[in-house]
């Protein structure tokens, strides 16, 4: 499995407490009172992941404009291939869609962690 980045905690603690208000949406309103666990801001090797559901292999990533940049896809890419590499599911959700459909994105997190756990069965 990954190697968890010591170093790095620190950095988490401090994003959890300075989400941004579509993480804060996310996690209040859905997330932190989903039936299965999630955690926010968890260090993945080398990478700080806004959610993480182990149960279901799930890392769920809000993306704001600044994913949209050409270096940023770049970058974000070496990071859904790493994190793929252990065999999880990266779902990206732009902010704007956190606005205008949260229901949908809800339901699809739901869908995507209902599928996961019924390939373990």
């Amino acid at each position: 499995m990954y190697k968890h980045n010591k170093s790095m905690v620190s950095n988490a603690k401090a994003l959890r407490k300075n989400m941004t208000k579509e993480e804060r949406h996310l996690w209040y309103d859905f997330l932190r009172d989903y039936p299965v666990r999630f955690t926010r801001q968890k260090v993945i090797g080398p990478y700080i992941v806004d959610f993480y559901c182990p149960k279901a292999n799930l890392v769920i990533e809000l993306d704001g404009s600044q994913h949209y940049e050409d270096e940023t896809i770049r970058k974000d890419a070496e990071r859904t291939a790493f994190l793929e590499q252990f065999h999880l599911t990266v779902l990206r959700i732009p902010n704007n869609e956190i606005h205008s459909n949260f229901q949908g994105v809800c339901q699809h997190i739901d869908w995507l962690v209902q599928q996961s756990l019924s390939q373990l069965r």
